[in-house]
């Protein structure tokens, strides 16, 4: 790397910050009806690079909205941004705001934006994402099935650079750009540790010598001089995977721990016997396995591979990265559970339903013995 590259400060000459806020609103969305309901003006999501088709293939592209231009309030101040909204049909509502970069601004001085957003203290930038979400719920509430609210969210952000004030080959960004403190909103003036940029650069991806994405846990880095949105929208899509699975997650928690209590108060009491309380858990837990088994039939469909190409390998990194097998096993893991418990309250309402037979057979029996006693 040559002396200039190395102290070189890299400033954006065309770019954004891509700032997105994701909630659950549903079990599912009829995407068809809610595109008819809304307002503002709508389309499909469609992958716009030219291998994009042949990589992956979205069989459900979510309804996009735009939103139109809103002011957001961040610790620097008041801030213009353009807002949209992408409608998943497994329940999940995405808001985007994108925060232009002023031209000629060094990376450096995004630091401290990317250290307020990371840090979770944007709470007045949450509550507007979320107030957005539930006027769009209300919006689309025909098409929305099993409508619910849910306190949790997901957040992602992406610094997306179309060009810089000179050519920026991937190699010299990676080697002297601030990418890695970038995306860890670090603002230290000490430098990170060899071990710890490596680990956050080690998920890079470039096809073009002057284009890059580097993928982290809650934020990447994209260098798209085409201009072409595909990542952040991939990056979109593993985010709301990864959303709708801690809802179900934490969805399972409490059912389970619910089931575990009714059980409990059953066991104390000889109520059971003379109510239909297993079977009424019983046709709960069904309920909510056949949900899950939708949810994750949905997930699974929601991007497919069909090819070994660059943006389809950027999406598997992505999915690492985000630990979605890890979070999917413990859904499934937890739906064994209640698969397990279901047909233990099934087992357990026939045995019941059995020692009522039994004891009305014997009241029979004593009632015609008793009257046979009493007639001689």
């Amino acid at each position: 790397m040559s002396e200039r590259a190395r102290t070189r400060t890299w400033r954006v000459e065309d770019g954004a910050v891509h700032v997105y806020r994701l909630f659950d609103i549903a079990e599912a969305v009829d995407l068809a009806r809610a595109e008819v309901l809304v307002a503002a003006p709508t389309s499909r999501l469609r992958l716009e690079g030219a291998q994009s088709a042949t990589a992956l293939d979205i069989p459900r592209p979510p309804l996009h909205l735009v939103l139109g231009p809103r002011t957001v309030t961040l610790a620097s101040g008041p801030c213009a941004v353009e807002a949209s909204a992408h409608v998943f049909d497994f329940g999940v509502a995405s808001i985007l705001y994108k925060l232009p970069i002023a031209p000629g601004t060094a990376l450096e001085e995004l630091l401290p934006l990317a250290e307020e957003l990371l840090s979770g203290t944007t709470t007045a930038l949450d509550d507007a994402a979320r107030r957005e979400t539930e006027e769009l719920g209300r919006a689309l509430a025909p098409a929305l099935e099993g409508p619910h609210v849910w306190g949790g969210h997901e957040t992602y952000q992406v610094i997306y650079v179309r060009s810089f004030d000179a050519p920026a080959p991937a190699t010299e960004l990676l080697a002297s750009a601030p990418i890695a403190r970038l995306l860890l909103g670090e603002t230290s003036a000490t430098p990170l540790s060899d071990s710890e940029q490596g680990d956050v650069l080690q998920r890079r991806f470039s096809y073009l010598e002057e284009d890059l994405a580097v993928i982290d846990w809650n934020s990447a880095f994209v260098v798209e001089p085409s201009g072409v949105q595909d990542i952040p929208d991939l990056l979109e899509f593993a985010t709301a995977h990864l959303l709708e699975l801690r809802f179900y997650d934490a969805l399972l928690d409490r059912e389970l721990n619910v089931i575990y209590d009714e059980l409990e108060i059953s066991g104390r009491t000889l109520a059971e016997l003379f109510t239909r309380r297993y079977r009424r858990l019983q046709r709960r837990t069904a309920a909510l396995l056949l949900e899950i088994s939708e949810m994750i039939e949905r997930l699974e469909n929601a991007v497919k591979i069909v090819g070994d190409f660059y943006l389809a390998r950027l999406y598997q990194g992505a999915v690492r990265r985000f630990r979605l097998p890890a979070w999917e096993e413990t859904v499934l893991r937890k739906q064994h559970l209640l698969a397990e418990v279901n047909a233990l309250l099934g087992s357990s309402a026939d045995t019941n339903r059995g020692q009522l037979m039994e004891l009305a057979v014997i009241l029979l029996i004593l009632g015609e013995l008793l009257l046979a006693i009493r007639v001689h």
